[in-house]
């Protein structure tokens, strides 16, 4: 039944995970109340579900920790596992050999969001996030709203507040896969970005804005995806300096089939980790078919990673009295007749 809620398990202290279905137009998809995360999409006419996801609470607390969730309060690295804010410094979890990644064990992606407001095709989360958790300043408050705008639209809008100078960068961090298969490999994929954000061997952000032109960054035009030729991708591109008041087309994933996804964004970022270095065995035991190595791709719409640490880069600071507000709709169309053309082969 469209917007029923029901409890998926139990977290090791005792409570309950719930999930809520959604439907209209010609999507369904299930939200959970752990880490605001959407676990499965299904569009009318496909035979396989979008977004990679697992029927069991298990997964979500073991290697599918972070699909599909809203993570936050700073998604992506946070350099030192250390920052200024406001003239104090602060220090975070470190998870990442000296950087904190996804902000370490307080992340929102770990727990549960309390159910606003349903409906049939909507419903509002919310979590409160006290001072000090992880290390980060502010007794905070994040909202995230699905709703399914007919025909085939997903809407998700989050938004924040703050009583204390913060560092908030959310981001939706779905995994995607428009054919269903063993890996991405055949999909077409587009990014709007005449720049990306070059990475340290340490996998954090160097500070310098590099333009895709004569780069394998360029996905302007249309890129057909080989796992043979395709290299690492786990970078932000940049889509602008600044939020933008209203979405704007900044990615398409087209598969083989003709089934495609567009994500239109507010946010001036968007991160692209391509799922290569995933060890499969890690996912050997969940229900269904196991993933592997390039099962699906993630897309983060973001502010760009490292801006604590770059002060060029577009500002994640959060301040009292005012709102972050960010909304990324994610559109998807059925599978078109007649022969496709347009994309390359990646390099």
């Amino acid at each position: 039944m469209s917007g029923a809620v029901q409890v998926m398990g139990h977290l090791p202290g005792g409570r309950a995970v719930e999930t809520i279905a959604l439907s209209g137009g010609a999507l369904r998809v299930r939200i959970l109340t752990l880490g605001a995360i959407l676990q499965d999409v299904r569009l009318d006419g496909v035979d396989h579900g979008l977004t990679l996801g697992a029927p069991d609470l298990a997964a979500y607390l073991g290697p599918l920790a972070h699909f599909g969730a809203v993570i936050g309060p700073v998604a992506n690295r946070i350099k030192g596992a250390e920052a200024m804010i406001g003239g104090a410094r602060y220090r975070f979890e470190d998870n990442m050999g000296g950087a904190t990644l996804h902000s370490g064990r307080a992340g929102t992606q770990f727990e549960l969001w309390r159910i606003v407001e349903r409906g049939e095709a909507h419903v509002s989360l919310a979590i409160d996030l006290a001072h000090g958790d992880g290390g980060f300043p502010g007794n905070r408050r994040i909202t995230a709203r699905y709703a399914i705008e007919a025909p085939s639209t997903l809407r998700l809008d989050i938004g924040a507040e703050t009583d204390h100078l913060t560092a908030m960068n959310i981001a939706h961090h779905g995994y995607w896969t428009m054919d269903g298969g063993a890996d991405w490999s055949g999909q077409s994929l587009s990014i709007d970005a005449e720049h990306y954000l070059p990475m340290s061997p340490e996998n954090l952000p160097t500070g310098e804005i590099a333009p895709v032109a004569g780069t394998r960054f360029d996905y302007r035009d249309p890129v057909r995806l080989d796992p043979q030729k395709t290299g690492r991708i786990d970078h932000n591109f940049c889509l602008a300096r600044a939020r933008r008041p209203a979405p704007v087309p900044a990615l398409r994933l087209t598969g083989r089939s003709g089934v495609s996804l567009r994500i239109d964004t507010t946010e001036p970022g968007i991160q692209v980790f391509d799922m290569a270095p995933l060890d499969s065995e890690d996912f050997a035991t969940l229900h269904g078919p196991p993933y592997g190595n390039r099962a699906g791709l993630a897309f983060e719409p973001q502010l760009w990673p490292g801006a604590l640490h770059h002060p060029d880069f577009p500002s994640l600071l959060l301040t009292p009295g005012t709102s972050y507000a960010q909304q990324t709709r994610f559109v998807f169309e059925a599978p078109r007749t007649g022969p496709r053309t347009g994309s390359r082969t990646d390099p």
